[in-house]
């Protein structure tokens, strides 16, 4: 079942972020990477500044999440992440349709570069990788990331966006 996620449901949250992003261990730069990979603070900032969870539960657990932002003029997904035991069960793909159903503008994705597989699981669901030109403008507008992070990731955009 997918639902938003409540208050309640912050400490499940930083945990499944957490165990899903030992995936990237290795394959992001690793200046970029730290332990944890996002820190409780860091969290709660992203659900400050409009990051909206929403959780997959099976069997009373929740075992995905994945957010959505929305911008003016865009949507974003931001932080999905499946419980590592969890993976390939179609749990991310069930979450990112919901998603992208609730939006009513162009939905955009920022990913690491590095990170194929999560380049081509977007690519599975029609979205489209952007120019590095811009991916780097889209990136400065939308996201709050260092440069150092602007440089290693990549934008992938639904069939509605249209470059300008």
């Amino acid at each position: 079942m997918i639902a938003p996620c409540d208050p309640g449901d912050f400490n499940i949250i930083y945990e499944i972020i957490n165990d899903g992003a030992n995936a990237y261990k290795g394959i992001i730069p690793a200046d970029r990477w730290h332990e944890p990979y996002m820190p409780k603070e860091e969290l709660q900032k992203q659900i400050n500044e409009g990051v909206q969870f929403w959780r997959y539960t099976e069997d009373g657990q929740i075992t995905g999440v994945m957010g959505i932002q929305f911008k003016p003029g865009v949507t974003l997904i931001r932080h999905a992440y499946v419980r590592t035991a969890e993976r390939n069960k179609g749990i991310g793909s069930k979450l990112l349709q919901h998603l992208t159903a609730i939006s009513s503008t162009p939905v955009l994705i920022g990913t690491w570069a590095d990170a194929k597989w999560a380049i081509e699981f977007y690519k599975k669901h029609g979205f489209r990788q952007v120019s590095n030109e811009e991916k780097d403008r889209l990136l400065v507008k939308y996201w709050s990331i260092p440069v150092r992070q602007v440089e290693t990731s990549v934008v992938l955009a639904s069939a509605e966006w249209r470059e300008n």
